[in-house]
């Protein structure tokens, strides 16, 4: 069974940290008032080194720096940023003096996210910085291995069922007998299995039909679907059938075939492990039992994942406590 990834149920109302890197204090005085204006927290720092001193300690949302500055310029602090892996991901809008196209172009090409020219309108400044946030939020909330959405999207999404008053189900699905796929035929082999249970699920989500269902993919080989009680077995069985039939061609022939697979344990002794099936645990909010927390649905959901792996053959395990009477 893979680790599991907390689902972040958490939400925030603070617009972001702006870091102003500027050596003319006048400009930076005046982007972070205006920044400020707008509902953003500003710091300041005067250069290069002192930006990665702040952002050290600070971690900001995103960085607004000026291309020309003493010590370290704006684009050699880019690409420190952009070297970090605690900062790569960080957005940056360049400054720039200089309206010519090869600065815009310099910038950008260093790891620069967007570039604006002084002098600026400000309504412009602040409207690049929450586009820029707003991509970055966006990216950060999808797989990169199957487009989903992540942990932040599912919490939100079963927030708002939780305070709609709808009856909805949560189905909590992963792959049983994952790591042997990993350990026989590496993790790119892996990643294929996981992206064709994305596709399976979305196959089935689409076929429920309406109310839309909510497929979130948490990571690993774990995925939720959020839906209408009434859409939970027919979305289960669309998915295992579907899954079950694409990964026989994900198998070397020869394991298809007999069934299995070999896999040394510790001691170097071969192990039969059968093909993957899938466990779905489920836990639904209808009739007389509503949940005031949603992490309380997901905890049932996906300990009813274990009940269903506990169960030989792809399972779905239904929490039918809260079902209504």
């Amino acid at each position: 069974m893979s680790e599991r990834s907390e689902v972040s149920l958490e939400t925030t109302n603070k617009l972001g940290l702006i870091l102003v890197v500027d050596d003319d204090e006048d400009i930076a005085r005046f982007v972070g008032i205006s920044l400020k204006l707008h509902g953003f927290d500003v710091m300041h720092a005067a250069d290069g080194q002192e930006a990665l001193e702040l952002i050290e300690r600070a971690r900001p949302d995103l960085c607004v720096v000026d291309l020309m500055m003493p010590r370290i310029d704006g684009v050699e602090l880019t690409r420190r940023l952009r070297a970090n892996p605690m900062t790569a991901a960080l957005p940056i809008i360049m400054l720039t003096a200089k309206g010519l196209t090869v600065d815009k172009v310099y910038g950008l090409t260093n790891g620069a996210d967007d570039y604006i020219v002084k002098p600026f309108d400000t309504s412009e400044l602040c409207a690049r910085v929450e586009s820029t946030l707003r991509r970055n939020r966006e990216y950060r909330e999808v797989s990169p291995l199957t487009g989903l959405p992540g942990n932040t999207r599912i919490g939100r999404e079963i927030t708002d069922r939780v305070r709609s008053g709808t009856d909805y189900a949560v189905a909590y699905i992963d792959i049983d007998r994952f790591k042997s796929v990993n350990d026989v035929y590496g993790f790119g082999r892996g990643d294929e299995f996981i992206s064709a249970l994305a596709r399976s699920l979305h196959r089935a989500v689409i076929e429920a039909g309406l109310p839309p269902a909510f497929l979130g993919h948490i990571g690993g080989d774990d995925f939720v679907i959020v839906c209408a009680p009434q859409q939970v077995r027919p979305l289960s069985e669309k998915a295992v059938l579907d899954y079950e039939k694409t990964t026989d061609g994900l198998y070397d022939e020869r394991d298809a075939s007999r069934g299995y697979v070999e896999v040394r344990d510790r001691r170097n002794n071969i192990q039969r492990a059968a093909l993957v099936t899938l466990s779905i645990g489920v836990a639904l909010s209808s009739g007389d039992r509503r949940f005031s927390d949603p992490r309380e649905i997901i905890a049932l959901a996906n300990e009813m994942k274990g009940v269903a792996k506990s169960q030989p053959g792809s399972y779905v395990a239904v929490d039918r406590r809260l079902a209504a009477s």
